[in-house]
């Protein structure tokens, strides 16, 4: 993979935070508790799906033997009504990152989720809200559907809508009122500036490989008991959380379960939509170049990884 530049670092005589970034199934949560283990470190997760409670499977959510003693933070936070929010996702990563610091530990962020990695790291403030846009919007949800306010969003503002899935209604929601409310959704976005001092490590595969690989963890996931576990969330409300609900997997689970279509497209659909996604998450970190990129099938990542942290490190604090 080809590397960046790093500019835009902020003096501090902390250690800067290591985020551990790229798309899905590239192998992020291994770096992340590899890097902690070797640095003296505890894992903040930057996974919007992570942050619910049940979503074990259909997330790829560490397990506690994957974890290997390393502590983690911010998971495991919402239930699957409560919708996810990235302010508030903000504060929660910021208290952790500083509590780790304040006991001499060296954070390690990790996940794929663009926005909630910049919003943890970058200077950003969110826009307001205005409750009779935001509910119009939403009949509007109900009435014609997500993947119709995406196109509209789309002819808005192209941008907001490549980083947004066409499912995922209550981001496109969001999207449309800052668009009415700003004139532009892209625009509410400051251009990146750190907030918190950091190493940012990009991890990704070429692409059939990570297709492979995509297909490998969508059939883990069905044989772990995916199904099982969507049901049991399923009495837990999973269905109205407007958040958690739409999530890979879960989406197409539930789907499946009222009857759209059968078990195999929901297999496929769901890898189907693994691999978009994909896309979108290069598409959001390669507008980055504070990111340097490693191969995720080099059998020295975690050496690279390594040293590159260190070399990092000792340009960002002179």
């Amino acid at each position: 993979m080809g590397s960046a530049s790093h500019a835009g670092s902020l003096p501090t005589l902390q250690p800067p935070v290591i985020a551990v970034v790229g798309p899905t199934a590239a192998g992020k949560t291994a770096l992340s508790v590899a890097l902690a283990e070797a640095l003296g470190g505890e894992v903040v997760n930057a996974d919007s799906m992570q942050l619910y409670r049940g979503m074990d499977i259909g997330t790829a959510k560490i397990t506690e033997a994957e974890k290997r003693g390393v502590p983690h933070h911010v998971f495991d936070v919402l239930d699957v009504t409560e919708p996810a929010d990235v302010a508030s996702y903000q504060r929660l990563a910021r208290e952790a990152i500083a509590d780790i610091r304040a006991r001499g530990k060296r954070p390690v962020l990790v996940g794929g989720s663009g926005l909630y990695v910049q919003a943890a790291l970058d200077e950003m403030e969110f826009p307001g809200t205005d409750p009779v846009i935001r509910a119009r919007l939403e009949a509007e949800l109900e009435r014609e559907g997500s993947a119709a306010l995406w196109e509209r969003l789309k002819g808005l503002d192209a941008a907001a809508a490549a980083a947004i899935l066409p499912s995922n209604g209550r981001r496109v929601v969001r999207a449309l009122e800052v668009v009415e409310l700003t004139g532009s959704f892209t625009a509410s976005l400051p251009e990146p500036k750190a907030h918190i001092e950091a190493v940012r490590i990009g991890v990704d595969l070429d692409t059939p490989a990570l297709d492979a690989r995509i297909e490998q963890r969508v059939q883990r996931m069905w044989d772990a008991g995916l199904l099982d576990e969507v049901r049991a969330l399923e009495q837990q409300g999973l269905r109205e959380g407007r958040t958690a609900s739409r999530a890979l997997g879960y989406q197409q689970v539930l789907a499946h379960f009222a009857g759209e279509y059968d078990e195999a497209e929901a297999f496929r659909l769901t890898a189907q939509g693994t691999r978009r996604f994909v896309r979108r998450q290069r598409s959001w970190f390669k507008r980055d170049g504070r990111i340097e990129w490693f191969d995720a099938a080099d059998p020295e990542l975690v050496a690279r990884a390594l040293a590159f942290a260190a070399s990092a490190r000792h340009e960002q604090i002179q």
